[in-house]
């Protein structure tokens, strides 16, 4: 009886690190606009003719949680979204316009309501 439960806890263990593992950002990545819930290209970098950028992020399983999209520039946050997560799958994105003479590296981090960062990354403007 003792090994059946050790067995049945250490089952429900490995689940409940599975289900926090599954759980978060599945893609995220930056983009000229997003057509239809998907984003239409994925871009490196930003060229001097552009004057904004999008910002997408894929989640999986984190309904009923708040997510912030934190814009930085030059080392102070220039722009936050936060988004309220309503489904299992759920699709966001931000846009920022970016000035001509704001040009080096710009960084989104995705949040949690704890403002945890899940997900980091950076885009340069030329």
């Amino acid at each position: 009886m003792k090994k059946t439960l050790q067995g049945l806890l250490l089952t429900l263990s490995l689940l409940l690190v599975a289900t926090a593992q599954a759980a978060g950002v599945e893609r995220g990545l930056f983009t000229t606009a997003v057509v239809d819930r998907e984003p239409v290209d994925q871009v490196s970098e930003i060229t001097p003719d552009q004057n904004q950028i999008t910002y997408f992020t894929e989640l999986r399983d984190l309904q009923g949680q708040n997510i912030t999209h934190q814009w930085v520039y030059d080392d102070g946050v220039m722009f936050e979204k936060t988004f309220a997560v309503g489904g299992p799958r759920w699709r966001v994105w931000s846009s920022k316009t970016i000035l001509p003479e704001w040009t080096g590296t710009w960084v989104v981090n995705t949040l949690d309501g704890d403002r945890n960062v899940l997900m980091t990354q950076s885009i340069i403007r030329k």
